[in-house]
């Protein structure tokens, strides 16, 4: 069923969101890197605009776990994604990414949900993710959609390692947070 957004020019745009095909794999890596440009407007975290994407190989395995969406638009072509695994009884998000000129129109809120319906739909105890403590379009936005941080003493050994790999590509360990949403969506 067709979703209503608002475009960057403020023109009334439609999306649909889909499971992922290995045919919409050759776009997913551009909408990554089209996403992470929000971060130029961050001078200390500019660098992530030029960060690594997820390799098309990545996104084709996450295909046939059956663990990736797309948002598409009134064509059909990918503007934005989530992918992610299921483990420690949880769904986790490893990506969602929104094309930058699609952004802060419900898209990324749309995908989120989905991965919670498929959360509920499995019987897992909810969602995780890791995210910038204080990047205005990571912690505060998931918070507001009901995520709730992880306290360091909480963290399960696979959140707990995630966030060390983090560290180790360059990620600042203190400005990085594991949340959680709990329940279905």
């Amino acid at each position: 069923m067709p979703r209503e957004a608002t475009s960057s020019r403020g023109l009334p745009m439609k999306f649909g969101l889909r499971a992922a095909t290995t045919g919409d794999v050759p776009h997913l890596p551009g909408i990554e890197r089209s996403a992470a440009k929000a971060f130029l407007s961050l001078p200390d975290l500019a660098w992530i605009a030029d960060d690594a994407v997820q390799s098309e190989e990545r996104h084709r395995a996450l295909i046939e776990n059956r663990t990736a969406w797309v948002a598409t638009d009134e064509g059909g072509s990918p503007i934005g994604f989530l992918n992610g695994e299921v483990f420690e009884g949880c769904f986790h998000i490893l990506e969602v990414a929104v094309r930058l000129d699609a952004q802060g129109q419900g898209i990324g809120r749309a995908l989120i949900d989905l991965a919670g319906q498929f959360a509920a739909a499995n019987e897992l105890a909810g969602l995780t993710l890791t995210t910038f403590r204080d990047v205005p379009w990571n912690e505060p936005l998931y918070r507001r959609l009901g995520f709730r941080i992880v306290e360091n003493s909480d963290l399960t050994p696979k959140l707990a390692r995630i966030l060390e790999d983090e560290a180790g590509t360059g990620l600042p360990a203190e400005r990085r947070c594991a949340m959680k949403l709990t329940g279905a969506r």
